[in-house]
C-alpha cells in the first residue's frame, strides 16, 4: 500500500464542511458538500454516487473522508436526488451535473482532479471524462458497460422502479428520488464506447466478483475499450458500489489517485456537445436506461 494511503488522515471530529447550491448549465440546482483537508491544496476529488445515492449516507462520507488523503473532496446529490431540483435521467443529462461541479472547483481555484464514480455515478464519470475533459485519473467502480442491462434479478427490478408508475412513485416517497417518466432521445453512447475516448486521463476500473447488478463482464468491456493509461481491480467477495466498498479499498483508490495527479493536469475537451452530437445544453432531459 501506498505511503499517502497509509496516512490518510482520520481526524476524531469531521472534516471542515461547505455545503452549496450550484446551478448546472441547464439550469438544475445541485446539493454539494466540500469537504477540506488539513492542508492547502490545488488537488480535488470529485465523487458521483449510484442511482439512488447520496452525500449524506455514511457510505459515502467514509469514502470521502478516505480520499482526502488525495485532496479536497467534493460530493453532490445527482438532479432528481433529495435537494438537488430537476428529475434523474438515470445517466444521461448527469453529465452535465459533474461537470457543472468541476467548473465550481475550477473557480475556487483548483487545477489538478478526479473523478470517482459508483455504479450509475461510474458510468457518468467515464462519459464524462470522454465528452468534457478535465481530470487526470477517472475511478469507475462497479458500472454498467452498456444501457438497459436487465441480465440480474436486480437490475429487471431497477427497471420496473424507473420505467413504471408505481416504481417511481415508490422512488420518489421513499428513496427521494424523482425519475423522469420518457425514454431517452437520443440515446447517448455506452460507457464501453465512452471509456475508449477518456484518455489522456488514466482509467481506473473497479469491480466486484458478487456484484449482483453488474457482473464481471462489465468492467472486462470497459476496460478492454480504454485506452493506456488504464488499469482493472477486480475484488473478491466485494458486492455493489458504495456499500460494497471497504475502507481499505478506499485508501487502496487513494493511493493511486494520488499517483495519477502529482503533477498532471488535462485540458478541458473543446466542444465537447458537438463531439458527441448531444442535445442544446437546455434541452429537456429524457432518459430510461441505466446503470
Amino acid at each position: 500500500m501506498s505511503d499517502v494511503a497509509r496516512t490518510t488522515p482520520r481526524p476524531s471530529t469531521p472534516p471542515p464542511a461547505h455545503r452549496e447550491l450550484l446551478t448546472t448549465s441547464d439550469g438544475v440546482r445541485l446539493d454539494t458538500v466540500l469537504l477540506r483537508g488539513l492542508r492547502r491544496t490545488d488537488r480535488a476529488v470529485v465523487m458521483a454516487n449510484g442511482f439512488t445515492g447520496t452525500w449524506r449516507s455514511p457510505h459515502t462520507r467514509m469514502i470521502a473522508r478516505r480520499l482526502l488523503a488525495v485532496g479536497d473532496v467534493l460530493a453532490f446529490d445527482f438532479r432528481g436526488h433529495r435537494s438537488s431540483t430537476g428529475v434523474c435521467t438515470v445517466g444521461d443529462r448527469e453529465v452535465h451535473d459533474l461537470e457543472a461541479a468541476l467548473a465550481h472547483l475550477r473557480g475556487l481555484g483548483y487545477t489538478r482532479f478526479a473523478t470517482v464514480g459508483f455504479s450509475m455515478g461510474a458510468a457518468v464519470a467515464v462519459r464524462h471524462a470522454a465528452m468534457f475533459g478535465g481530470p487526470a485519473a477517472v475511478v469507475a467502480v462497479s458500472g454498467p458497460s452498456r444501457w438497459y442491462y436487465r441480465g440480474t434479478s436486480r437490475m429487471r427490478l431497477l427497471h420496473f422502479g424507473i420505467e413504471r408508475p408505481a416504481g417511481r412513485l415508490f422512488l420518489r416517497l421513499v428513496r427521494k428520488v424523482r425519475v423522469v417518466d420518457r425514454h431517452w432521445d437520443p440515446v447517448p453512447p455506452d460507457p464501453t464506447e465512452s471509456a475508449g475516448r477518456v484518455a489522456p486521463a488514466a482509467l481506473l476500473v473497479v469491480h466486484g466478483d458478487a456484484d449482483a447488478y453488474f457482473p464481471l463482464e462489465h468492467a472486462y468491456r470497459v476496460h478492454e475499450a480504454a485506452r493506456e493509461p488504464r488499469e482493472l481491480w477486480i475484488e473478491p467477495g466485494m458486492g455493489h458500489a458504495e456499500r460494497a466498498v471497504t475502507p481499505e479499498l478506499a485508501d487502496r483508490i487513494a493511493g493511486w489517485l494520488a499517483g495519477r495527479l502529482d503533477g498532471t493536469a488535462v485540458p478541458p475537451a473543446t466542444a465537447p456537445a458537438q463531439a458527441e452530437g448531444a442535445r442544446p445544453a437546455d434541452a429537456d432531459g429524457a432518459a430510461l436506461g441505466p446503470g
